[in-house]
């Protein structure tokens, strides 16, 4: 067996309805270890169903998307956190302003041991006490999967205004950032973290220059988000900016991180944020060094936990490693 066909094996399907696909595309795409989401219909009776058919209710199919992951770097356990933060589990009739049985959550488990984590994880959300009312979304077989049309696939990316507008539209942003990462949330970090810690990452806090641990850090490793645990920058892409907090030309993995405009301080700067566990990291600027693209991300240090090189099997990243081989 040759490389690439042992690596083809390794790969796994995880298949979510969580309304409408669209929304269901971005919270996946692009995080490590995800080859391929895939917009389409499942749970149905008709094959090869058109999306005017699924819509007409008349199918018994859900618009759901599939995903072809890698386990060994994105457990399945991570996939369904993300999908339970992306829906309103405990809506039974649709989701957001798209009603009826086409728009319904569910599970479609590949295997047995997919189908006890997902229960797993159900249990867990219905004991958490984060929702007042039962979970609703189906913990189902996976069944046969029809891909949607060409133009339903990477929506979000051919349409991005039109994207943006009605996911706004939908009420499913609201929904989230009303269920989680809530000041609940936050205070439970309070035990877990050190002051500095929680104030920069769930208070925007901003760490001393030159006063803390790793401005001036040279070892092999990996940079992970202190709450989350999520890879986020390599020792690789470090460098000395002389500004005093840790400095990278690049996230590791672009997915795991996230822009957003800040205009405190009566500036406006482009903030950088922690995908999974929305932790503020710091500040991504234009003066970085021009060969490596010309970006600076400034991080505090206190938003991150370094993993040694000679770690990163034992902590659970090994799947790294391979970015600290020599040429």
């Amino acid at each position: 067996m040759d490389s690439n066909t042992k690596q083809e094996s390794q790969l796994e399907l995880a298949t979510f309805a969580g309304g409408c696909f669209w929304c269901m595309v971005t919270p996946f795409d692009q995080l490590p270890g995800i080859k391929k989401v895939v917009s389409g219909y499942t749970g149905g009776h008709k094959p090869n169903p058109t999306y005017q058919e699924v819509c007409s209710e008349t199918t018994g199919h859900a618009e759901a998307v599939q995903i072809t992951f890698d386990p060994a770097v994105f457990p399945y356990e991570k996939l369904l956190n993300t999908f339970w933060q992306q829906i309103d589990p405990t809506d039974a009739g649709g989701q957001f302003h798209d009603r009826g049985p086409s728009y319904r959550t569910a599970i479609f488990y590949h295997t047995e041991e997919q189908r006890q984590k997902a229960e797993a994880s159900k249990d867990a959300l219905e004991k958490s006490g984060r929702f007042n009312k039962p979970i609703a979304t189906e913990i189902v077989p996976a069944s046969e999967f029809y891909e949607a049309e060409e133009y339903h696939q990477d929506y979000y990316t051919k349409n991005p205004l039109r994207y943006k507008m009605y996911r706004k539209g939908s009420g499913r942003d609201a929904y989230i950032e009303q269920h989680w990462n809530t000041a609940q949330d936050k205070e439970r970090l309070r035990d877990k973290l050190t002051q500095m810690q929680f104030e920069v990452t769930q208070n925007n806090g901003t760490e001393p220059p030159f006063q803390n641990e790793f401005w001036d850090h040279h070892e092999e490793g990996l940079y992970v988000d202190i709450v989350s645990g999520e890879p986020l920058f390599s020792s690789n892409d470090k460098f000395d900016s002389g500004c005093g907090w840790p400095s990278f030309t690049k996230p590791m993995v672009s997915g795991n991180v996230k822009e957003k405009q800040d205009y405190s301080h009566f500036m406006i700067r482009t903030e950088v944020r922690s995908r999974e566990a929305d932790s503020h990291l710091g500040h991504v600027f234009t003066d970085g060094p021009k060969e490596a693209g010309g970006l600076r991300y400034c991080i505090n240090s206190a938003a991150l936990r370094f993993i040694p090189k000679n770690q990163l099997e034992q902590e659970g990243y090994g799947s790294y490693l391979t970015l600290f081989d020599k040429a």
